[in-house]
């Protein structure tokens, strides 16, 4: 009787294995908008097309840039545009770009960053579509998205079509204060939270429709290639780094709260191998971690006290999940003293790059973070209920 019971219940547990199987859908991998090639080359027969794009530009299964692929197809790429860091990534933040031409395929590039940051009409002469396809890391001061917005403009006054090949969002969370009047430049061009929660899809369907561009809303001819098997809230780790001081997913996840350090006289740990993951300065009182900034290729040749010995903290194995967070930025102010001079040795650029001299006044007058955070809500819930009317992805969050 044991035996056969046995069976049955066995039989039974088979049963319902199968069944929740059978309900529950399978996760798919993902596709980015760069690998549905059928629809991209479809979009692009018999057109001569610019690319803005770099060195995250990779399809990902093939291990193949967008523009070795799209070239392979007999697609008439006659141009590329480089954003900040430059078509290979390699060139320092800040740092001029100029126009060159791609060693491996000869064709001619384009600086977006440098003299010029909207392509001019005489550069997009003769295309018919400019195809964007970048890995933005979730931050409105990350520059990537600025180029967007002024190349999307240049289409709109050309009545070039713009196309968006869509990638996943590392930072997906809606967080910080959103840039007020008064505050735009290249790190806050468009009214986003530091955390704008979308993808560049997303972020270029709400620039468009919006009115964010100096034409009359919806006059980009905006076309987007979506993602298949993605949703926000999935995890996403970047397969290449999307600048050359943001060199893994710990640097990506702490890089929203650890800007604001870029506007004081703490250092970030650029010139070292770990940047975006260490903070410091040369004075024991920020902590008993010590490393020195150098000059250092293909991170950074001229950073924040070079050649001098720094102490702080070690962050590249804090447990962070990713968000935003003032716990950093509060901590060194109160170890520097409350010395506003001392501390905020950039106030004008640690305002752009908060999109507001608000955060400043706040820190300075003592506010802890949820006092802060309490400040940013009624910005941050009118813009929630714009970025609700582009999610192209589900958000079940």
């Amino acid at each position: 009787m044991r035996t056969v019971i046995r069976c049955a219940f066995w039989l039974l547990s088979l049963f319902l294995m199968s069944e929740i199987q059978a309900v529950t859908p399978r996760k798919e991998p993902l596709k980015l908008g760069a690998e549905r090639m059928d629809v991209v080359t479809r979009l692009l027969k018999d057109k001569q097309v610019g690319l803005v794009v770099n060195q995250t530009s990779i399809l990902e299964k093939q291990q193949k840039h967008l523009l070795d692929a799209l070239l392979e197809e007999g697609v008439d790429v006659k141009k590329v545009f480089a954003p900040e860091h430059g078509f290979r990534g390699t060139a320092d933040a800040g740092a001029e770009i100029k126009d060159s031409r791609d060693v491996k395929t000869g064709v001619p590039i384009i600086s977006l960053y440098g003299k010029n940051k909207k392509p001019t009409a005489e550069q997009l002469a003769g295309l018919d579509v400019v195809v964007f396809d970048i890995q933005d890391v979730g931050a409105r001061f990350y520059t990537y998205i600025s180029t967007m917005h002024y190349v999307m403009e240049a289409c709109a006054e050309s009545g070039i079509e713009f196309i968006v090949l869509d990638r996943p969002n590392p930072n997906d969370f809606v967080d910080g204060p959103v840039r007020q009047k008064g505050f735009e430049s290249f790190v806050g061009v468009d009214p986003l939270p530091v955390l704008h929660g979308l993808t560049v899809g997303e972020l270029a369907w709400m620039i468009n429709k919006e009115g964010w561009l100096k034409s009359t809303p919806d006059t980009c001819k905006l076309h987007i290639v979506k993602m298949e098997n993605w949703r926000h809230g999935d995890p996403y780790w970047l397969p290449v780094k999307p600048s050359p001081n943001l060199p893994n997913d710990q640097s990506i996840r702490l890089y929203p709260s650890l800007c604001f350090f870029e506007g004081t006289n703490i250092s970030v740990g650029r010139g070292t191998y770990y940047p975006f993951q260490i903070l410091g300065a040369p004075d024991p009182r920020y902590g008993d971690f010590t490393f020195t900034p150098a000059s250092l290729p293909g991170f950074d040749t001229k950073p924040l006290h070079k050649d001098k010995e720094c102490y702080g903290t070690d962050l590249r194995e804090y447990p962070f999940t990713g968000g935003l967070t003032l716990k950093f930025l509060l901590d060194f102010y109160n170890k520097a003293g409350n010395d506003q001079a001392f501390f905020f040795t950039r106030p004008q650029w640690f305002d752009l790059l908060a999109g507001t001299k608000e955060l400043r006044f706040q820190i300075v007058r003592g506010l802890n973070e949820d006092e802060i955070r309490a400040s940013w809500q009624p910005a941050l819930n009118e813009y929630k209920k714009i970025r609700k009317k582009y999610l192209l992805y589900p958000d079940y969050r």
